[in-house]
């Protein structure tokens, strides 16, 4: 598949802005340059580094920019235009100019180009006391002995196991998943979460994702890490306002999870008792410290009880048990 590198030009200041918006359209994952982040990077720890890159001494230079990798097929077209838009509407209401010229370039890229550019970056990473996430081009490290292996490839979709949000994620599947689990991942991405939760004891899966090309990417991974095709469904489609994909995906899960943002695991809390048993397991990351509280207690108020809870430099995952009788108060 081909990808549409779509660079979105801003400042230090807008680059929140800019990415507040991405995520407003369901786009979680995104690269951003920023020369006055990269200077207080140099000032603060250059006396602890032998050797810094000289790519990334180019930094020191660069415009402030937020890169995204869209899909070349129809669904990408259309999320193109709906980012042209936002970044039209912002510029409107920035009559300082302080978020910058806002303005997009382009340029096509391979899966193949994609892959390799990643490679120098993403090495092997232990995760909790029993999983080692890797690229299939990497050995196994010494010491390792007695992990999961989770191979899984640098593609446009979010999740690699490198950020904190999916690392919380993954050591709490691993801390409630049982043997023979049910297992339901909302808002799949690369699908290493369900790929984890096979390899760490889950018989059945559903992956779901509102982007065709995740689905995609998702299904390949868990055929990749030894899941066979008759031991999971992936489907695409909205879980908040679609009754029908809701339908598709039933009831009576072990265990969910939704490695999200806070504003979509709010509008999904009124749906997650609908996947799971009682005494199910609901496990929710992507959440920023600011709002932790603010979804916990929306989440509570569907009818879970909070079981556990973890912060991890500014990112909060947190585990909750569904309660037939909370909800049937509720």
């Amino acid at each position: 598949m081909n990808w549409t590198e779509a660079c979105i030009y801003t400042t230090t200041e807008g680059a929140d802005i800019v990415c507040g918006c991405l995520i407003g359209l369901n786009i979680t994952g995104f690269e951003i340059k920023d020369s006055k982040v990269f200077e207080d990077f140099l000032d603060n720890k250059i006396a602890n580094w032998d050797y810094i890159d000289d790519d990334l001494l180019g930094l020191k230079d660069c415009e402030t920019s937020v890169t995204v990798y869209i899909p070349e097929n129809e669904q990408g077209a259309e999320l193109l235009l709906l980012i042209k838009e936002e970044l039209r509407e912002l510029k409107q209401r920035d009559n300082e100019g302080k978020f910058g010229r806002l303005e997009v370039s382009l340029a096509n890229i391979s899966e193949e180009d994609w892959a390799n550019n990643w490679k120098q970056y993403f090495k092997p990473i232990e995760i909790g006391e029993r999983l080692l996430i890797k690229p299939t081009w990497e050995k196994v490290p010494d010491g390792s002995t007695g992990r999961k292996i989770l191979e899984i490839d640098p593609a446009p979709s979010f999740g690699t196991g490198q950020h904190n949000t999916t690392q919380l994620c993954l050591e709490n599947i691993e801390r409630y998943i049982k043997a023979g689990d049910r297992m339901l991942d909302l808002g799949c991405g690369s699908g290493i979460l369900s790929a984890a939760g096979f390899l760490l004891g889950a018989s059945e899966l559903t992956v779901v994702d509102i982007d065709e090309n995740s689905v995609e990417i998702a299904s390949e991974n868990l055929l990749q890490n030894g899941v066979k095709a008759d031991c999971f469904k992936a489907l695409c489609g909205n879980v908040i306002d679609d009754e029908n994909i809701r339908g598709l995906i039933g009831g009576g899960y072990d265990i969910v999870c939704a490695n999200i943002v806070s504003d979509i695991l709010i509008a999904m809390s009124g749906v997650f008792s609908d996947f799971l048993k009682d005494k199910g397991i609901l496990i929710v990351s992507g959440i920023i410290s600011e709002r932790r509280d603010e979804v916990i207690g929306i989440i509570k108020e569907c009818g879970f009880g909070l079981s556990d809870l973890r912060e991890r430099e500014g990112w909060v995952s947190a585990v909750f048990e569904r309660n037939t009788v909370n909800i049937i108060k509720s």
